[in-house]
């Protein structure tokens, strides 16, 4: 069995030569393997419960850039705003006012990722094409000086049809780049993220623009639930 050191070294040389990187996720882990990831040069991790998040941001060094990949309550994000580095879940105007609202208590700019519904599946949260544009157009947003919009996120379905997974990512990035034409002159906008791919797509993702992957087993192997 490969060492997590081995596996980063490994997949970030499948990443060489693209415009890709790596967030590793590192949900459900304990702290001595995600200390193990970052002594190997990791500083990107990935956590999808906000109590798990806010424990290891306790107890690991400060450098690390925290990502919440999950779906994020509206009552939980005062936890993580004085710290985070990457909201990718952001899938509704009320979540989106709340991370502005507590990023400005915090003095704080965070930036977020708009999650866009790209998926066949009714469990998948997220903004439709027509829903994001209205967003970006709105006065309100354009109030919102602590937070940036970064980019999106999509997660396609769950299938093992790899043609249709593709399309789903294409079209993600056909409206990423609609949006940075059309957006990318406000303030509080800076487009330059696709936060697409995972464990069983994220090849697919690259060949179809992503920037950045949400890889978790291919690092630290399996999950393990029972630690939770």
């Amino acid at each position: 069995m490969s060492s997590i050191s081995e596996n980063l070294a490994t997949f970030n040389k499948e990443l060489e030569g693209t415009a890709c990187h790596l967030c590793a996720v590192s949900k459900t882990k304990p702290i001595e393997m995600l200390q193990e990831a970052y002594d190997a040069g990791q500083r990107i991790l990935g956590e999808n419960k906000v109590q798990e998040l806010v424990d290891k941001n306790d107890a690991l060094p400060k450098d690390i850039q925290w990502h919440m990949i999950g779906h994020l309550q509206r009552n939980k994000v005062k936890y993580i705003a004085p710290f985070i580095s990457l909201i990718h879940s952001i899938d509704s105007p009320r979540l989106l006012n709340e991370v502005q609202k507590r990023a400005a208590q915090n003095d704080r700019v965070i930036n977020c990722l708009l999650q866009i519904y790209i998926a066949n599946e009714e469990t998948k949260f997220g903004f439709s094409k027509d829903e994001v544009t209205d967003l970006l157009q709105s006065d309100t947003f354009k109030t919102m000086k602590s937070i940036k919009i970064v980019g999106v996120m999509g997660m396609a379905t769950n299938t093992t049809n790899k043609e249709q997974v593709r399309k789903e990512f294409a079209s993600l990035k056909v409206l990423f780049d609609d949006l940075k034409n059309q957006f990318n002159t406000l303030e509080n906008v800076d487009l330059k993220e696709i936060s697409m791919g995972m464990s069983g797509d994220y090849k697919i993702a690259i060949e179809e623009g992503s920037t950045m992957v949400r890889v978790g087993s291919a690092i630290f192997g399996a999950r393990n639930y029972g630690n939770v």
